[in-house]
């Protein structure tokens, strides 16, 4: 029996070693200035929060499996923020993002005893998510031409996730009942990345640019990865940029965090000095 765990980081393995051979020949073109530069960005990201969490019932039966893509419908905050230095065709970027998600729900339903006694039952729940993801990575850029330039990323990313679930549920009828609990997971898990991000420039005076980044790793988690894409337009101070970023987790078998996605735009800020 092929073990899933294993066969998903070899995947995982080969591509990395894919990426890191397709560096193109053509790396040798037009090497950058040797001198070093910083960017700073401030992002606000809203993404929709999709996933499937396995929460302890606290009693001797099954476990409480929630869909958070069910119970999510509102944002509290979300920040991002990201810190590059470059010098030469190398750099490295710290890139942090924290979120505080979550979404009550409530239902009443009514039924009959022997046919005759009404009496109902009221749920409510409260999900709540608070999530930290920090990337440390260097680069290196074996591109960089006016329309367009490419480079390899490489370096490891925490997330950091706390769920608290409560949830009551009170009876009415001979049957009343009321009853009230709260379950909580967290789960700390560090990957380590590879992966490409660049920028196409365009327009007249190369103003307007579409930038692009995609990794992809493994570790404590059975396979991560992310894809950005965006419109951005360049001044003398920095640039403004929307873009659509996808983050996904595929956690090991047993993990009371099972899955995690973020999907959503962000938009951004960066100055560059």
């Amino acid at each position: 029996m092929i073990d899933r765990s294993s066969a998903t980081r070899a995947g995982a393995a080969a591509l990395v070693v894919a990426l890191a051979a397709g560096t193109p020949a053509t790396a040798q073109a037009q090497a950058p200035a040797a001198e070093t530069s910083f960017r700073a960005t401030v992002y606000g990201w809203f993404p929709g929060l999709s996933g499937t969490t396995e929460f302890p019932s606290g009693a001797a039966g099954p476990s409480i499996d929630v869909n958070s893509k069910d119970v999510l419908e509102s944002l509290k905050m979300v920040f991002m923020g990201t810190f590059e230095v470059q010098q030469g065709r190398w750099g490295g970027f710290v890139d942090w993002v924290y979120s505080d998600l979550g979404s009550t729900k409530a239902g009443t339903r009514e039924f009959v005893i022997d046919g005759q006694t009404p009496a109902g039952l009221t749920a409510n729940l409260s999900l709540d998510v608070k999530t930290n993801v920090l990337t440390l990575a260097g680069t290196y850029s074996f591109i960089e031409r006016p329309a367009y330039s490419t480079g390899l990323v490489f370096g490891a990313r925490m997330l950091d996730m706390d769920q608290t679930l409560d949830w009551s549920f009170v009876g009415t009828g001979p049957a009343g009942l009321a009853r009230t609990g709260r379950s909580e997971v967290r789960a700390t898990n560090w990957d380590a990345i590879v992966g490409v991000r660049g920028r196409a420039r365009f327009g007249s005076d190369l103003r307007w640019f579409v930038p692009y980044y995609a990794d992809i790793g493994t570790g404590n988690s059975d396979l991560t990865w992310q894809a950005i894409i965006g419109l951005g337009y360049s001044f003398g101070w920095g640039d403004v940029v929307a873009a659509w970023r996808y983050l996904d987790y595929d956690f090991e078998s047993g993990e009371p965090v099972q899955s995690l996605t973020f999907n959503g735009v962000a938009v951004g800020v960066s100055f560059r000095f």
